[in-house]
């Protein structure tokens, strides 16, 4: 129950609000992952109130890191810092001014939303007389477009709720609402923006990074951990499969010519991913891939390594240039960690000439040659798994 004495965020939502029959489960969602997302910090309580969400603060709430965490959780379009008073009208137009008169603000306006609709007063009349109040005793002037100020009154559940302040949130659908999915993930730029785009769907991440330890160093390895951190954020709980690539890697390079060697790596990586997606129950595989960005990445070659796959294949960057794609990564909190120095283990022994037009028979026959199975669940055993929880100490 929210009490008027309440301080609380309220918490809205977009899509959400288009799901019909479904709307109460990713409602429902929605809440679990604030509760997840305000762990360890004192709240009262984080419930579904008439088309938005109430979070409920204690005396001693640290109310700025509620508000970063509530901008971290997918599927919140904005949250406010509200206050929560009783309907009857006198009682609006006091706590509407209460709210505004230390601001500064020579134009504003009020908004009213009514979710009760037997409230006596409609929407355009509360912003008559709640408006008529503070023009009243600020001397400020009413102004419908881009004004200085808007003050938010909603009229919800015997309650009305006050706030002037809508901090954005990330948007999307609730982390869980639309299964699991497997990330490929280098410590690249590309691949966490492709990740972090999926999980703003509703998709859990589990994550799986390649490398050729020995013949490179750990660095790849230590950034793409310092990326699932990053990227935990959003969905509290992350698992990272660490993949030795280099048995695999050493035959092709001993069976296939130099020219199709990657095309070779990205068709292996795709079937231990599908393998570890299966074990995971996952329901998709997710890569970085961007169309021409590099040899292995035009529509043939993709062709070509897409077809081992059973599993969809989500390439949600295929059609954005680097710029956006770094400008995402470091909205995200990603670029920096990416552009620190690694040796990624596919261009460690990238060929000068690579094919960019496989012929996908081609591949097949030479795959057929390699016997590529053994190496692949040698790979598979020795793998490393490790979890990951949210760390909200840099939000």
């Amino acid at each position: 129950m929210i009490d008027v004495s309440d301080r609380i965020f309220v918490v809205h939502y977009h899509e959400i609000g288009l799901k019909g029959r479904n709307r109460d489960r990713f409602e429902e969602q929605l809440c679990a992952n604030i509760r997840k997302a305000l762990s360890g910090l004192p709240f009262k309580a984080a419930r579904r109130i008439s088309g938005r969400l109430l979070v409920a603060l204690q005396t001693d709430s640290p109310a700025d890191a509620v508000a970063r965490r509530l901008q971290t959780v997918f599927g919140v379009a904005y949250a406010a810092p509200a206050v929560v008073c009783g309907q009857d009208i006198e009682t609006v137009r006091e706590t509407a001014w209460s709210l505004v008169r230390d601001l500064k603000f020579a134009t504003f306006k009020i908004d009213a939303k009514r979710s009760e609709k037997g409230y006596p007063l409609t929407s355009v009349q509360i912003n008559a007389d709640v408006g008529e109040a503070v023009r009243l005793r600020s001397g400020a002037r009413v102004q419908l477009k881009n004004p200085d100020l808007t003050c938010y009154v909603e009229i919800v559940e015997k309650i009305a709720l006050l706030f002037t302040e809508r901090l954005r949130g990330r948007g999307g659908l609730p982390l869980g609402v639309s299964g699991r999915a497997v990330s490929l993930l280098s410590s690249g730029i590309d691949s966490p923006v492709a990740s972090y785009k999926i999980m703003k769907r509703g998709v859990e991440i589990v994550f799986v990074h390649f490398h050729s330890q020995p013949y490179t160093d750990r660095n790849s390895q230590r950034n793409v951990e310092e990326i699932v951190s990053v990227l935990t954020r959003h969905q509290y709980r992350s698992t990272l499969y660490l993949v030795p690539f280099i048995a695999v890697q050493e035959k092709i390079m001993s069976g296939a010519p130099a020219s199709h060697r990657v095309i070779l790596y990205r068709r292996a990586m795709l079937r231990i991913a599908e393998r570890i997606a299966l074990r995971e129950g996952a329901k998709a595989l997710v890569t970085g891939e961007n169309i021409g960005q590099v040899a292995s990445q035009t529509l043939s070659n993709i062709l070509a390594i897409n077809e081992v796959a059973t599993l969809p294949v989500l390439r949600p960057l295929s059609g954005e240039d680097k710029e956006e794609i770094i400008a995402a990564a470091q909205r995200i909190g990603t670029y920096d960690i990416s552009i620190e120095p690694y040796e990624d283990c596919c261009s460690l022994f990238v060929p000068r000439h690579p094919e960019t037009h496989a012929n996908a028979q081609t591949v097949r026959n030479m795959e057929a040659g390699l016997d590529l199975d053994p190496a692949i669940e040698q790979v598979l055993a020795a793998s490393e798994i490790k979890t990951f929880e949210a760390d909200f100490s840099r939000v």
